[in-house]
Formats: C-alpha cells, structure tokens, sequence
C-alpha cells in the first residue's frame, strides 16, 4: 500500500501545493482542514480517493491524533495572522504547532515537516514572530529531527501579497505602502512545496532552513516591478512607521467597534514587523542545501497579474496594435 501523509492546512495557499507533489509521487494525502466542504478543491490532484480532506481542529488533542494514526509523514502548514480568538497566534502557532509534534511523536510518524516563517524570535517585539519561534521550539523539543521551513515573503497565483496590491492600483493615482524601504526575498510557493515534500519523503537532513529566492528586494522596488507587469503607473508612497501604527491602532479599534466586521488593512503587529528585514540570514542553510534552484519573481508575475493590466488578457493585443498604421 503507498504511504500515506497527513498535511495540516493542506487546502490553503502553500498546503495545496504540497499536497499536489505528493499526489504526484503516489502517496496518499489526507488534508486537514478546519472545513473540508470548503477544501473539495484538492480532490482532483490525485486519482479517486488519493486525497481526501478530513476535518481538524489543531486545537484539540483528540481531533488531532484521529487525522494523524497511521500517517508515515505530516506537514504542518497552519498559521494565522489573527491576533485575538480561538485561533489567535499563541493558540495556532505555537501549542497547535507544539500539539501535533508531540501526537507525531506518540505515533510514530518518521518524517515532520513545520512551515514557519523569516523572521521568527522569541526575542522580538512582533507577538506574530514570538509565536513562530516558540512554536519552533515545541516542534523540536517533542520532534527535534523535524524539518522546519522558514520562507520569506511567498509569492503564487494565490498570494495575498501582489494579488493584494495589484487590486489596489485600480482605486487611485497613488499605492500606499509602509516600510518602502524594507527588504524581501519572495520565494516562489511552488519552490516552498518541493522543500517540504523532500522532508516529508526524508530526502532533507532535519533542521532549520531559510527559504528565499535569488533576489533580495526592496519593497518599493517590488511594487514598480508590479506595476511595470500589470501596465499601469502610480505613485509610491511611503507611509513612515509612525504614522502607519496610528491609523493601525485606529483600524483595530474599529474591528474592536464593530465586533469583528471591519477588519483592519494593516495592524500595529506587522507594522512592527516590517521595520526588519525579511531576508535569508547570512549562513543560514537555504534551497541550495536541498539541490533546489528558485524561481524569480519576473518569470511567474506575469502568468496571473495579466488581469489587472487596464485591457486585461488583451493587454498584448491592444500593444500589438499600437504598430499598426492605417492605409
């Protein structure tokens, strides 16, 4: 029988890429999720029955341990940008992180694989980045031959990252940004999958990895390269830090206000974070320990920003044209 892995978060953006390779190398994939009625998009990855979502709750030993027995590899892929709820950062990322490397661990599972983050300190002021550090922590202490990723900024045709500025440019002369001059790695989500997949089949030495791709980039200049890809101009504007936890506090009192309805654009936790860098750290082992080329943000942007090109997918025609004379 082929082997079978549990990946936690398995329908979302990086998970579902993963789950894919592995449907691709035979295994059987069981993607846990919070609602596996929302998750019926995996399916067709592999042949009838391969992958199946299954319901989870990380928060709960019990639901945990069902979706786990008789798994050979998990994935954990879950994170959360919500500070406050049941699923709020030290909930999610670090005691559910911690809870299934101790369940793996009473188990029997042989490979971990835990999606973390650049940029993970117990030290540091970010309670998103203390999160992921003590959930790195718990991994290794209850699994410490875990294989933990740690990517930059990820960039797909699901992002929430170019999509989320891209629709921007539409409303305005003008695209807003806090921290222009902070810089990122973007990884491609498809290079983060095959690092995952490789320590999920046990062919990646346990360990921390830092994921990030061949260019180390402002954010200013990831917004013009945007913006030269969807054909539009705008002004960049640079919001000082100051001033962005201002309207930041602002923006989580009216999500306090409203109970939830308007949620902010931005909280006072990122803005705290976008003061650093989000790049791989001198010497730390990256894609070239696991024989992995990335991919560069110029050669996927233009596969899935077409749309918010002013002509849209007849953008290249409507240039084109622009050659023609009239006789």
């Amino acid at each position: 029988m082929s082997k079978l892995v549990t990946i936690y978060g398995g329908s979302g953006f990086v998970g579902r890429y993963i789950a894919r390779r592995m449907a691709q190398a035979g295994w059987r994939v069981r993607v846990a999720v919070r609602r596996p009625n929302e998750a019926m998009h995996v399916k067709p990855y592999g042949v009838v029955g391969q992958v199946e979502p299954v319901f989870c709750n990380i928060r709960d030993d019990a639901s945990v341990r069902a979706v786990m027995q008789g798994a050979d590899a998990v994935v954990n892929c879950v994170g959360t940008f919500d500070r406050k709820g049941k699923n709020s950062f030290d909930a999610v990322q670090d005691k559910g992180a911690t809870r299934i490397a101790r369940i793996a661990t009473e188990e029997g599972v042989a490979h971990l694989v835990h999606l973390s983050a650049i940029g993970a300190d117990a030290m540091s002021d970010s309670h998103y980045a203390r999160s992921k550090a003590a959930g790195e922590a718990g991994i290794l202490k209850h699994f410490p031959d875990a294989v933990i990723l740690r990517p930059s900024v990820i960039f797909g045709p699901e992002d929430q990252f170019f999509n989320r500025f891209a629709g921007m440019t539409r409303f305005g002369p003008a695209l807003p940004v806090v921290g222009a001059d902070t810089r990122f790695q973007p990884v491609y989500v498809d290079d983060v999958a095959q690092a995952a997949v490789m320590g999920a089949m046990g062919h990646a030495a346990p360990g921390i990895y830092e994921l990030g791709g061949p260019e180390a980039i402002s954010f200013r200049d990831l917004m013009q390269q945007m913006l030269q890809v969807i054909r539009r101009r705008r002004l960049i504007i640079n919001i000082p830090f100051g001033v962005a936890a201002l309207m930041a506090g602002a923006m989580e009192l009216a999500q306090t206000v409203s109970l939830g309805l308007v949620p902010p654009q931005i909280t006072r936790d990122q803005v705290r974070s976008l003061r650093r860098d989000n790049v791989v750290a001198v010497g730390a082992k990256g894609f070239d320990a696991l024989g992995i080329t990335p991919v560069a943000v110029a050669a996927v942007l233009p596969d899935y920003l077409w749309r918010f090109r002013p002509a849209g997918q007849y953008a290249a025609i409507k240039e084109s044209a622009k050659n023609l004379r009239a006789r």
